[in-house]
């Protein structure tokens, strides 16, 4: 058990103690106390030490952890809270914790439709009554969209990564003429501009599936779950979206921005290897290290006229051949 589940053990053992009426606790009483709880969590004989107790009373009345605690010696020996309704799980908040909480429920309601976060729908609301922000209107807007086809499958798959289950799935892709099955252990569910993908391990490789081409979900009950502790943000580190090469290495890809948009690009960068090479009165040229895929070039395309790749060729290319067959869809605009 991690050292930090031991402390809020105890300290929830000490709060129980010191609101105690009926009782009277010394700090030996309160050390047995917390040791008889530390055992009956973990198991095993635990023993907390004096100077243990007394660090953890001296944090409960400080503000390191916002309790403030109100704890008192009386009759030189015994501990207690001087105020008998204080418990460190009923903290008073001030009126900036109030608005912080608050901004936090106007977000968590634009999640309350999803289906994933049904069974929010009542803390929500506990939480709304009980700062009461009922009549405030949201200040804080997601980008989402409830009628995407796949989030259908969002809690099925929510829940088998959560309890390790193996998942049959049927997918078709855009370019397969038939679907096909796969066998796969659910790792993680990401979602890239505002398009969900489930992340699996498929026989000996790491499949990403797009949740809008998953037909049909079944559970395979019979084969055991392989865990292989996936590491998202190792995975996705050199690439901008979610298609990630197995043998592709990560290449320097430089490109410059007019002046006029440059600033777009320094405060949202591409990736978080970005930085700035050169400026001129002519624009700011950038560096990105990352993995060429389909997601890379969209961004690229998305700045249109305003940006120019200089490296690596291949890349170049690439923009240059997308830049002219879009160039061939307005040639007879005007005739």
């Amino acid at each position: 058990m991690s050292s930090n589940k031991n402390a809020l053990i105890r300290y929830k053992t000490l709060d129980k103690c010191l609101k105690n009426k009926y009782k009277k606790y010394t700090l030996e009483d309160l050390m047995e106390e917390c040791s008889e709880a530390l055992f009956e969590f973990e198991g095993k004989e635990s023993f907390v030490s004096k100077r243990t107790v007394q660090l953890d009373l001296q944090n409960m009345r400080s503000e390191k952890f916002g309790y403030e605690a109100p704890i008192e010696v009386y009759e030189r020996r015994f501990y207690r809270y001087s105020d008998p309704d204080y418990s460190i799980h009923q903290i008073s908040v001030n009126e900036n914790d109030l608005k912080a909480m608050n901004n936090a429920v106007q977000i968590l309601k634009q999640f309350k439709d999803f289906s994933m976060f049904k069974d929010m729908n009542g803390v929500i609301q506990k939480l709304e009554d009980s700062i009461q922000s009922t009549n405030q209107k949201s200040i804080i807007h997601l980008d989402k969209n409830e009628r995407l086809k796949g989030l259908e499958h969002i809690d099925t798959l929510y829940e088998s990564i959560l309890n390790k289950r193996v998942l049959n799935i049927k997918y078709k892709s855009f370019k397969a003429q038939e679907s096909n099955q796969y066998i796969v252990h659910p790792q993680l569910l990401k979602e890239y501009n505002n398009r969900w993908f489930l992340i699996c391990f498929h026989k000996t490789s790491i499949l990403t599936l797009a949740l809008d081409r998953i037909e049909e979900i079944f559970t395979e009950e019979k084969i055991e779950f392989i865990d292989k502790e996936f590491n998202s943000d190792r995975y996705f580190g050199e690439v901008i979206g979610v298609t990630v090469s197995e043998t592709q290495r990560p290449q320097n890809v430089i490109f410059k921005v007019v002046t006029k948009h440059a600033p777009y690009v320094k405060t949202k960068p591409f990736h978080h290897s970005q930085e700035i090479m050169e400026e001129d009165e002519m624009g700011t040229t950038f560096k990105i290290c990352v993995q060429l895929n389909f997601e890379l070039e969209r961004m690229i395309l998305g700045l249109g006229e305003f940006i120019t790749v200089l490296a690596p060729r291949k890349l170049k290319q690439r923009i240059h051949r997308s830049l002219k067959e879009a160039f061939k869809n307005y040639e007879n605009e005007n005739q």
